[in-house]
């Protein structure tokens, strides 16, 4: 794949109207946490038809398993909106766009359609995913992915403290979660927890993957955290005390399977390689963004007599904009062709990907603002927003040092 197609253009150029029309004059409103984000997405969702198409495909979905036929799962790389192999690209180019305005609204979506959504879907029981799948896909209601911890970040499983306790057929769980993107405003809330099995030692032990709800007795739910970046992104902590759930709030409604897999591990690490690829998309957005504000402003920005694009270190920095921009796509383009042809990406070079792009987006975007100068550090200038918002991306997914690691064992191990 070398370029965009017709569609994928097309998409493009309506979402960039949309931005233009409906996102860019609320900018600040939104990063001043006046403006929720989640109003702004459900109107672009009904503008272009997603929530009318992602409500009619978990219809179909629920109507085989209901008739007791395969769900025929369809791999796509679309990112959260997915979609046929043939449409791989345009989750992508809605992902991209997004990003070069308010990063924070992709990340917030990318949650709860791209983790929560895809992890009941695949995990639960056919009456797990009429509860709470038809809410959460046409985002009427918002979804949480809850794994990190205080003391359990990039050592997610090996860290996790928070546990539940078998009580005849019910479970009660304890425990903090932090750094939770839209825990402040989520209405349902997948949760994994390690169970508490005496004799086993705690990094060892199993872990499990519940369903929670808003307002449940003992869950509650943070104001939002003051970030860096990514303002129009809602983060906070989860707490849970004594939090009694059924089993009918356990995943597939089941501890294991008969051969001894982990499912709560299992359905963990499936989700990590889909987050870290739109992370490519995350990336491209922010560099596509900065290096057209980088060219705007180089040329009309005068100094000593002359355009500052006519000075040869600016020019280098253009140009090695342009490359990280070629090279962000490019790797962007083989994850749609992998898509297409029905190769999946394997969990390293996921890594990779996200290593490399999310690397690039932040040399970039520092890079524009040392190119405005002290325009650059100002907020109406938009390139110190990029630059906060990009940084996030080498932290988001995994930080990019334990990326490294998974890049070398995926060599070290073939």
């Amino acid at each position: 794949m070398l370029e965009w197609s017709d569609v994928d253009i097309a998409v493009r150029d309506a979402v960039r109207e949309f931005i233009d029309k409906e996102i860019r004059p609320h900018i600040d409103a939104l990063e001043d946490g006046e403006l929720e984000p989640y109003p702004i997405v459900r109107k672009l969702f009904a503008t272009f038809g997603i929530d009318t198409m992602a409500r009619e495909a978990l219809e179909r979905r629920l109507s085989r398993l209901r008739d007791g036929s395969p769900a025929r799962e369809t791999k796509s790389s679309g990112g959260m909106f997915g979609g046929g192999p043939d449409q791989a690209g345009m989750g992508f180019v809605l992902i991209a766009e997004l990003c070069r305005v308010s990063m924070g609204l992709v990340t917030g979506m990318g949650v709860s359609l791209g983790l929560t959504v895809p992890t009941i879907q695949s995990r639960g029981t056919l009456a797990q995913q009429e509860r709470w799948l038809p809410g959460l896909v046409t985002y009427e209601k918002i979804g949480a992915w809850a794994i990190t911890e205080p003391d359990s970040g990039s050592d997610a499983f090996g860290g996790m403290k928070s546990y539940v306790t078998r009580d005849g057929d019910e479970y009660v769980l304890n425990g903090q979660k932090t750094f939770i993107t839209n825990g402040p405003d989520a209405d349902v809330v997948v949760v994994y927890a390690k169970l508490d099995e005496p004799g086993i030692s705690t990094r060892d032990r199993k872990v499990l993957t519940f369903v929670l709800d808003r307002g449940m007795a003992g869950f509650v739910q943070s104001k939002p955290f003051r970030k860096m970046g990514i303002h129009s992104s809602r983060t906070g902590e989860l707490f849970f005390n004594n939090v009694r759930l059924g089993r009918d709030r356990l995943l597939g409604e089941t501890e294991g399977s008969g051969d001894g897999t982990d499912q709560g591990r299992d359905s963990a690490r499936s989700s990590f390689s889909a987050e870290r690829i739109g992370v490519a998309a995350m990336s491209l957005g922010i560099i596509e963004e900065c290096l057209r504000l980088s060219v705007d402003y180089a040329k009309n920005r005068v100094l000593w007599g002359k355009e500052i694009s006519q000075f040869q270190l600016i020019q280098l920095k253009l140009a090695n904009m342009e490359v990280a921009r070629m090279n962000v796509r490019n790797m962007l383009f083989r994850v749609i062709e992998s898509a297409q042809k029905g190769f999946p990406i394997s969990l390293s070079e996921a890594s990779a990907i996200k290593w490399y792009c999310s690397q690039a987006a932040t040399d970039v975007a520092m890079e524009a603002v040392q190119l405005f100068g002290g325009n650059g550090y100002m907020t109406e200038y938009r390139v110190e927003q990029l630059a906060r918002d990009a940084k996030s991306l080498m932290i988001y997914a995994g930080s990019n040092e334990v990326q490294i690691t998974h890049v070398a064992k995926g060599l070290l191990n073939t």
